[in-house]
């Protein structure tokens, strides 16, 4: 039985690596695979899915509109999928998430969704929520603050360096506008 999953994490703990990882251990033995990821976050350019080691791959763009249960469907009669990898899972709508779950339990493809789980204020992603409340399968991924503790918490700077308190839940950037830490040090970065 095809399940979902969801791997989440801080940034910087290898969510796109390890979906790039997963995509090739399924093409090496053969099969096909089909990635997505958000419109929005458009930083990998023509190789849209890229990991901070290089590794990088096309990919499907969703945007909040777009039906995944039609568009995998339609690619799956063509030719089955043995796979659907999803990187940025966070920016998917709750009905996106519930037509990934129709994907693996009436289509019969295991869906494979990576993201961040909360945004930099501590408050979850709506793709995120829907994840955690519906996945057959949590997995989280390690990332490391400064500290040495586990990094679970995104701290978004601004150009200075200084944490950012307020703004839209979605600015993409990478290391230059979040940093992965601890719990403890993302509340005394924002209370400073």
């Amino acid at each position: 039985m095809a399940k979902l999953y969801f791997y989440y994490a801080s940034m910087n703990a290898g969510k796109s690596t390890t979906l790039l990882q997963a995509d090739f251990n399924y093409r090496e033995r053969g099969m096909t695979t089909m990635l997505w990821t958000a419109q929005l976050d458009d930083r990998g350019g023509d190789k849209a899915i890229e990991s901070r080691i290089g590794l990088h791959a096309e990919a499907n763009r969703f945007a909040a509109g777009t039906d995944l249960w039609e568009r995998v469907m339609a690619s799956h009669r063509t030719q089955p999928l043995a796979c659907v990898l999803v990187d940025e899972a966070q920016f998917l709508t709750k009905e996106q998430v519930w037509q990934l779950a129709r994907l693996a339990d009436e289509g019969g493809i295991p869906v494979v969704c990576y993201g961040l789980r909360t945004d930099f204020q501590g408050e979850l992603f709506p793709g995120s929520a829907a994840l955690l409340g519906i996945a057959d399968a949590l997995v989280e991924l390690k990332g490391v603050c400064h500290c040495g503790r586990k990094a679970t918490m995104n701290l978004r700077v601004d150009a200075s360096g200084a944490a950012v308190k307020q703004g839209a839940q979605t600015e993409i950037g990478g290391n230059d506008r979040y940093v992965a830490l601890c719990r403890k040090h993302f509340s005394e970065a924002l209370s400073a």
